[in-house]
């Protein structure tokens, strides 16, 4: 499995010839240093972790693009068909869909999820960490934007992740020593990728104190080059 990470929380994974973003926030990430025509090559599939606008970030214009299959909460994916989405798979925490060379399943996250149209929110379903098994590649724990909580050992327990894609930033979600306990106590993964960071200047500027933290323990830590793939 490749992944490449473009800034805040979007990732890509490359594996058994397909491409997988997920939370694909391009557009006004200022985080965001690739070239998106690049980032979306051959995008089979997004997944999305919640309905806040720095997360589904360039779906509708992706999957316009590439004819790429949505797997998100039911309440977000019939938004997003209002907007001109086609092809959804929807789901719901808790749930697992096969995707044939993969499988996705929601799991909690401790956040919100919405949108804003004319300065009222909209309620697009509860917010989730997702997890992804493909056949001979390691299982991806994507925490979406959350607090930390006890059920991660469960989640854990059950679903026996290798890599965890962690958001460190504060403010919105864990700060750096929260993740930090969080991944030593409950995920016990052995790698760790923080995310949701070094974007906006109201979060965490970058990984260093996540790293202060985690130091020493066994969990390796990556902290990728933003837009390089790296390999698992």
């Amino acid at each position: 499995m490749q992944i490449t990470w473009y800034g805040h929380s979007a990732f890509r994974l490359d594996f058994a010839g397909l491409a997988v973003l997920i939370d694909p926030f391009f557009t006004g990430n200022p985080a965001f240093v690739s070239d998106k025509a690049a980032a979306i090559k051959g995008v089979t599939h997004i997944v999305l972790t919640h309905g806040h606008g720095d997360h589904v970030g360039d779906t509708l214009d992706i999957a316009k693009s590439n004819g790429a299959t949505v797997t998100t909460n039911y309440d977000l994916g019939m938004w997003l068909m209002s907007k001109g989405l086609e092809k959804l798979n929807p789901m719901n925490t808790g749930g697992t869909t096969d995707l044939g060379a993969f499988t996705v399943t929601l799991v909690r996250a401790d956040h919100s999820s919405g949108d804003i149209t004319n300065g009222m929110p909209i309620y697009l379903g509860n917010p989730c960490g997702v997890i992804i098994k493909a056949k001979g590649e390691p299982t991806v724990y994507h925490l979406g934007d959350t607090d930390i909580f006890s059920d991660m050992a469960l989640i854990a327990e059950i679903h026996q992740p290798k890599i965890a894609f962690v958001p460190i930033g504060d403010r919105f979600t864990m700060s750096p020593a929260t993740a930090a306990l969080a991944v030593k106590r409950f995920l016990k993964v052995e790698t760790v990728v923080p995310c949701h960071y070094g974007s906006f200047p109201f979060i965490e500027p970058n990984a260093d104190k996540f790293l202060a933290e985690m130091k020493g323990h066994s969990t390796k830590v990556v902290v990728p080059e933003k837009g390089k793939a790296f390999a698992v």
